[in-house]
Parts: C-alpha cells; sequence; structure tokens
C-alpha cells in the first residue's frame, strides 16, 4: 500500500515539515507502506484555477497533473495539519479542491498540532471536506499540543504517547486502506 504523507502548511516559518519528517520516520518503522512525502510548499498549488470541474480530470495545468499524480498514486494519507484561526490551512482546502476522483475511497489519518488545541478545531473541519471527496477520516490520530515548543535543533521528537499514537493510526489505516481498495476497483 502507497502511503502519503500530506505537509499542509505552507508558511516561510513552519514547523509542519519538522513534523512531517517524523510521521515519515514512524511510517518507515511501521514497515507496511511504500511512503511518499507530499509538501504543499513544494507542490506550491496556486488558487485553484482549472478551468473545468476535478471531477471531469481533464486538466490543464502542470501543476495540478503533479498533484493529481501523488493524490491518485496513493492508497492512504496521514495528513499533517496545523489550525488557522480555529479552521484547516487555505493551502490544504485549495489542495483537496484541485483534484476529485483521485481522492475517492482512500482513508485518511491525522497529525494535528497548533497551540493549546492541538489542531483539534481544524481537524474537525478537515473531516467535513474530505467525506464530500468520499475519503474515509478515521479516528485514530497524533495530537501534539503547544508544537512551536515540541522543536528542539530543528527537530521534532515526539513523546513516547505521540508515537503509540501514531502507530495504531497507521495500523488503522492500513486496514482501511486495504478493505476500500475493494471499491476503486
Amino acid at each position: 500500500m502507497k502511503l502519503g504523507i500530506i505537509v499542509a502548511s505552507t508558511r516561510p516559518t513552519r514547523v509542519g515539515h519538522l513534523i512531517g519528517q517524523w510521521v515519515h520516520e514512524r511510517a518507515v518503522e511501521h514497515g507496511e507502506f511504500d511512503i511518499e512525502l507530499l509538501d504543499l510548499a513544494k507542490f506550491n498549488l496556486p488558487l485553484f484555477d482549472e478551468p473545468k470541474h476535478p471531477s471531469l480530470q481533464q486538466y490543464e495545468h502542470d501543476h495540478t497533473k503533479r498533484w493529481s499524480a501523488s493524490v491518485a498514486a496513493a492508497d492512504a494519507f496521514v495528513i499533517v495539519t496545523p489550525e488557522y484561526n480555529y479552521g484547516p490551512p487555505p493551502s490544504l482546502i485549495n489542495a483537496f479542491d484541485y483534484v476529485y476522483k483521485e481522492w475517492n475511497y482512500k482513508p485518511a489519518g491525522f497529525v494535528s498540532y497548533g497551540g493549546v488545541s492541538g489542531g483539534l478545531r481544524a481537524v474537525q473541519m478537515e473531516k467535513q471536506t474530505l467525506t464530500t471527496l468520499k475519503v474515509v477520516p478515521i479516528v485514530e490520530a497524533v495530537v501534539i499540543h503547544m508544537a512551536a515548543q515540541t522543536i528542539t535543533d530543528g527537530r521534532f521528537n515526539g513523546n513516547e504517547l505521540q508515537t503509540q499514537a501514531a502507530k495504531v493510526m497507521l495500523d488503522e489505516l492500513l486496514r482501511w486502506a486495504a478493505a476500500l481498495k475493494t471499491l476503486r476497483g
């Protein structure tokens, strides 16, 4: 199974890419996925600019074609997401909106981070959008409270509880990915 780890924040001062690296390491340790790190800052998707509806899959722009191929290739996702003003980062919602069928019948887990809420409010809103894309958001997740305080020497080091939660989430993603694959044909 192929796992796409989506790093949602594109801010220049973000910590999401450090957390994304930590998730990648946990997925490598898990050993059951072929893993691709999908950093939205590197995809550099402009505000949605395709002239035709995403469900038609008639993309005109190279950035959309690259994004479409990456989303289509994944069997499951881990979304590494901050919380911006009680909600998701606009870069993530924009990325969700770029494609449609490529998302269908795949599970998503969340590694959320922020201040005291740990990004949980953003995840609640993201789940609503994902279900419209026929993505199954799973319950198992990793929550990182006060994320800025968890970075040492340019690295995020999850605690024991977060590390265990990541394993449980990856186990569950694997189950769901296998079950939903039958719907993708």
